[in-house]
This record gives C-alpha cells, sequence and structure tokens, in this order.
C-alpha cells in the first residue's frame, strides 16, 4: 500500500512539473500562445497545496526551468551567452518561482487564503521590478511580454507599466488553486477569493476594451520605413567609402518613399560608420533637402568617444543627434551610453527619438511620454528569430508612455503602431530586396497614469510581499490548518 501511495506521488509530481513546463514553454518564449501562460503555475501551485514542501519546491524548479529551455537557443546560440551562463540565468528564475510557491504553500496551509492569493504574484512581480533596476538586459523576462496580442489586457500597462498585467496573470492561477484547496473546509472563502479575482480581471479587460474603442483623434504624419537584408548591406559599413556607397543604395528607396508622400524616414539602427566631417553627413543632409523630407538614420560615429547614434536630417536645418543610452552587453561594450533625449517640436506634435534596445527598458521611453511626445522614432536591429518579441517591446512602451511608435529594424520588422498597442502596419524584412512601408502615425500624446506616476503599483506589490512575509512570520508557531 505504502508503494502504491508513494507511485501515485511521483506520478502527480511528474504530471504537475510536465504540465507546468508544456504550458510555460507554449506560452512565453519568442512566438508565445498568450492564453497558456495564464495556466501555467496551476499544475504547481495545486500539487503545493497538498504535498510537501520539499516536493512542491522540487517540482516548481523542475517545471520552470524545463520550461524555461525555449529560450536556450536564442540565448546562448544567438545571443552568445556562455551556456554556463544560461543554465544560471534559467536557474536562478525557476529557484525565484519555487519560492514564490512555497510562500504560496505556507500561508495556504495556515488559512491564510487571501494573503496566499495575493504573495504568490507579488513574490514574483517584486522579482521582476527589482531585476529591472539593475539587469543590463531591463525588463527582458517579464511575463507581462507574452500578452502582446492580448489588446484589451495590454491597455493595464498604460496604468501599471508591466508589474500589474504580470501580477494578474499570476494572481489568477493563485485563486484557482486556492478556490480548490478551500472548496470543502471553507467554500464561502474558496468562492470570494475566486469571484475576487474574475471581478478585477472583468474590470481590468472592460478598461481595456473602452480604451480600444475610443477614437484617437488629432493630426498625424506620414512616416516611411525602410530596410533591407541584403549580404552586402546587412552589417555594418566601414566608414567613408563603404557607407557612402551604402546611403547611395537607400538613396533612390528614400526618393521613392519621398514621393509616396513620406514626411519622416526612419533607417535602421547601425548602417554604417561616420567621422567628424566625413561625406556621411553632407550625403545625408542633400538627400533631406532635394526629397523635402526628414530623414532619421543610426550610424556609429567613430570620433573618440565612439558612440551608437541616430543622427536626424531635417531640410535647410543643422544635424541632430541622439546616443543610444542603453547599449548590448559584449556587442557594444565600445561605445559610451547616451545620457539626453532627443525632441524635435513639429507643426503635428512633438516627436522623439530613442534606439532598439533603449525600449527594452522603462526609461527614456517614460521620459519621453513625461515630456510630452506623441511620436517615437527608433531606428533597430533585431536577430530575425526575436523579430516579434524583441520588436514589439517598444508597441508596450508606446501603451505605457501615450505615443506611437515607428520602428525600422534589420533583421527584424518595419512596424508602426499608436500609443494603445495595435498594429497599424507592418512588414518583415527581407534579405533579398527592400521592405518599406509608408504609414499614416498618429502624433496626439495621450497622458497616461503610468507616464505619471511611474511605479507606483511595483512598489504596492513590494508592501504586499512585505505584508504576507509578516502574517507568515506571526503564524509561525500557530499549528497548519
Amino acid at each position: 500500500m505504502a508503494s502504491m501511495l508513494d507511485l501515485r506521488r511521483l506520478g502527480l509530481a511528474l504530471l504537475a512539473a510536465f504540465a507546468t513546463a508544456s504550458l510555460y514553454w507554449f506560452g512565453t518564449g519568442l512566438q508565445p500562445l498568450w492564453p497558456l501562460l495564464w495556466l501555467a503555475p496551476l499544475p504547481v501551485l495545486g500539487f503545493a497545496s497538498s504535498h510537501s514542501w520539499r516536493a512542491s519546491a522540487l517540482v516548481a524548479v523542475s517545471g520552470w526551468f524545463l520550461g524555461g529551455l525555449n529560450m536556450w537557443h536564442y540565448f546562448h546560440g544567438v545571443l552568445e551567452i556562455p551556456a554556463s551562463v544560461v543554465a544560471l540565468i534559467l536557474l536562478l528564475l525557476a529557484l525565484v518561482f519555487a519560492s514564490a510557491v512555497l510562500l504560496f504553500q505556507a500561508l495556504l496551509v495556515r488559512g491564510m487564503g487571501w494573503a496566499a492569493l495575493v504573495a504568490f504574484p507579488a513574490a514574483w512581480v517584486s522579482f521582476e521590478y527589482l531585476l529591472n533596476l539593475v539587469s543590463p538586459h531591463g525588463t527582458l523576462g517579464s511575463l507581462a511580454y507574452s500578452q502582446l496580442n492580448f489588446l484589451p489586457f495590454l491597455q493595464l500597462a498604460s496604468l501599471t507599466g508591466p508589474w500589474g498585467m504580470s501580477f494578474l496573470l499570476l494572481m489568477l492561477p493563485a485563486s484557482l488553486a486556492t478556490g480548490f484547496h478551500l472548496r470543502r473546509r471553507a467554500p464561502g472563502q474558496a468562492i470570494r477569493i475566486v469571484a475576487t479575482t474574475l471581478v478585477i480581471l472583468g474590470l481590468v479587460l472592460l478598461f481595456g476594451a473602452v480604451r480600444l474603442a475610443c477614437p484617437v483623434e488629432g493630426p498625424t504624419v506620414k512616416v516611411g520605413l525602410l530596410a533591407s537584408d541584403a549580404p552586402t548591406l546587412v552589417d555594418v559599413a566601414k566608414a567613408g567609402a563603404p557607407t557612402a556607397h551604402l546611403l547611395e543604395v537607400y538613396a533612390s528607396h528614400v526618393e521613392a518613399l519621398a514621393v509616396r508622400g513620406a514626411q519622416v524616414l526612419v533607417l535602421p539602427e547601425k548602417l554604417g560608420a561616420m567621422a567628424e566631417g566625413d561625406d556621411a553627413d553632407s550625403l545625408l543632409q542633400s538627400l533631406a533637402d532635394r526629397c523635402r523630407v526628414e530623414i532619421v538614420v543610426g550610424l556609429v560615429h567613430t570620433t573618440p568617444p565612439r558612440s551608437n547614434q541616430a543622427r536626424i536630417y531635417v531640410p535647410g536645418l543643422p544635424v541632430r543627434t541622439y546616443d543610444k543610452q542603453h547599449l548590448l552587453p559584449a556587442f557594444e561594450s565600445q561605445f559610451r551610453p547616451g545620457v539626453t533625449l532627443t525632441l524635435l517640436s513639429r507643426p503635428s506634435g512633438l516627436w522623439g527619438v530613442a534606439i532598439c534596445k533603449d525600449l527594452d527598458f522603462i526609461e527614456p521611453a517614460r521620459d519621453y511620454g513625461r515630456a510630452g511626445a506623441g511620436l517615437l522614432l527608433v531606428p533597430a536591429w533585431d536577430f530575425v528569430l526575436d523579430r516579434f518579441e524583441h520588436g514589439h517591446k517598444a508597441v508596450m512602451r508606446g501603451v505605457e508612455g501615450g505615443f506611437s511608435v515607428a520602428r525600422a529594424a534589420k533583421q527584424g520588422y518595419l512596424t508602426v503602431s499608436d500609443d494603445r498597442g495595435r498594429i497599424l502596419a507592418e512588414t518583415a524584412t527581407d534579405p533579398a530586396s527592400f521592405a518599406t512601408l509608408v504609414v499614416e502615425a498618429p502624433t496626439t500624446h495621450h497622458v497616461t497614469l503610468y507616464q505619471s506616476w511611474g511605479d507606483w503599483f511595483a512598489w504596492s506589490v513590494l508592501a504586499l510581499l512585505a505584508f504576507a512575509l509578516g502574517r507568515l512570520v506571526r503564524s509561525r508557531n500557530r499549528a497548519p490548518g
């Protein structure tokens, strides 16, 4: 009988770990199936509610670690992060998840269902928020990015940033596990916990639906985007003649988009390199003057201190620049990070400029929102595989900060989105030819709570976690019930 019971427990443990791993694998990653993540923690939480803490910890670590392996090729094969470092990162995430599960379990078995409900998401979101403050990759790994296609839910980012989205994602499975555990001993409490969670989620989705239904009125600007992944064009051209030749190749496409009515053009990040005083500026300035169009292009500025720049060419005006603030570790260690915004005041509104990885971070995007920008112009360079996940992070920054985003990426997408996160137009870049896009982009800035109040929700979550831990400490001498 004992051996049969042990086999049953082992089977339940394996089933819970496999189910969570599978849901997490397909619910996150570079092409997430967003509904699956809402249920991913549920098998482990259900297991933890009726098994020992040791078994629960092992199941939680195993399930989350195995599910996280969906990013192994991207981290190790594409970003070239050493395998040992990738393994440590995935193990750290699994240990944080397991810690959140054990906190949930400890409160639940002591009869503190409400505290357990908030403790599980609070533990994970507190980690997400604190990691974002120190990580060279910013908000990379936030569960909120799995929901970029769930537009009514994405509107929550305008209130709380990504933190509220991650919190609700984990609160739902916590409420279901709590309700199931309490269904016999305290059915009334079980119903109230599940019902409260569903009401909160319903209100969030209602807010999102109303926000999406509200028309986005005001001025627009016709934005043109272009890029090519042709083998001779995708790498950074050397300063001097190679960059001049590359810009001449781009020039005919710039002229064609100007004929189609584009008023501002965005070209990718790091097209080529230039030193102070070489021909690149004169070539691009004459092109802007001739076509009567503004041009934003990414170039490596090689005059010390070296920088990854976006250079802005406006007919008849001096060149403006923006230096990338968040540099990709290892790949861009030779550059000096920028520290200032670049704002362009235009008849249609205020525009801002950022570069690629800048939008993996809350700042400088929120600073542009606070400044009143209605459109962000973003040269970028992706890694093909991450064109959806990485490219669309910029979309969330627009929702948070109340502005449209026009992003042109080599080996990625040409994307224009509005401040509701709707993709107005998008096309993939192509190694065989130039990809182009001309779109009317709204330029009206819409004030958001997150832009104004910042990380208020993240601080509230830290307070909730402290409350839950305090409840647990005060009850440590009480028998589980």
